[in-house]
């Protein structure tokens, strides 16, 4: 990208500061910063209240920690009002359980492009070697050679290669919200994440599907902007199937924008 623009580095986040805090220490090593960090809180206690504030006092990033009670999984609802929190123009969006690696912003914004979305990739790191970054509350080193990965080719990071592997298409349903970045006017274009989609699944794809309807494509990058998800257990997916079919819905009848959205938080 050959201008320069605003960039936010948007976290969400639910009951989990142990690994809240793994991600935004890994902020501060980053070579190049974003311009704010926004957290979106889909209802966490205290503890991650207390994670958000000393990470404030280590960073001059400017950092906006928005919250709402936990009434359930409504990752979509925090999220968009999270968004309607800054004026950056180009928003990378991470899960609070995905480490970056230290040139993460700076690969990033060194593949935005206009017209499209971005979809990363992620190293997964298997129980043990969380359970050990957990208990010293220090994210390990890790090379494509550590025990304990799923997903190692993952772990590559050759910027050289990656214009080789690049992969523009109009896919959605291939879309990760833990590792994606997306113009903020493209964002507001489509209304953002859909509100009615309550509950775990989905609704990163069917904005990805609005996004394709509106005109954009897809930008998936390998070889760079590498993170490290942490092992968790999986969440209870009960909506997964009803979410699964609006996002059918949304790709097979063209529809760009929902009609409960990012606009409704206004």
């Amino acid at each position: 990208m050959g201008e320069r623009v605003s960039v936010a580095l948007l976290v969400s986040t639910y009951n989990w500061p142990e690994a809240l805090k793994l991600v935004l220490e890994s902020v501060l090593v980053q070579t190049v910063l974003p311009d704010e960090v926004i957290i979106a809180d889909d209802g966490s206690g205290e503890a991650t209240r207390a994670v958000v504030d000393a990470f404030r006092q280590k960073t001059s990033i400017p950092v906006k920690h928005f919250w709402h009670p936990d009434e359930g999984f409504r990752k979509t609802i925090i999220i968009n009002q999270a968004i309607t929190g800054t004026s950056s123009e180009y928003i990378i969006q991470i899960d609070g359980d995905i480490v970056m690696h230290e040139l993460f912003i700076k690969d990033h914004v060194s593949e935005a492009e206009r017209g499209y979305y971005i979809r990363g990739s992620r190293v997964l790191l298997q129980e043990e070697i969380t359970k050990r970054c957990l208990r010293t509350g220090s994210f390990e080193p890790v090379t494509t050679f550590t025990k304990g990965l799923r997903n190692r080719i993952n772990s590559l990071r050759i910027p050289l290669l990656a214009p080789l592997v690049i992969k523009k298409s109009k896919r959605s349903r291939n879309w990760i919200g833990c590792n994606c970045a997306f113009w903020r006017q493209d964002f507001l274009k489509v209304n953002g994440y859909n509100n009615e989609l309550k509950g775990w699944g989905h609704e990163d794809i069917e904005l990805a599907a609005r996004f394709i309807n509106s005109g954009l494509y897809q930008k998936k990058i390998k070889l760079k902007a590498v993170c490290y998800h942490l092992h968790h257990p999986f969440n209870d997916r009960v909506h997964e199937n009803i979410n699964y079919r609006v996002y059918l819905d949304t790709l097979n009848r063209g529809i760009a924008y929902c009609s409960n959205g990012y606009h409704h938080q206004l």
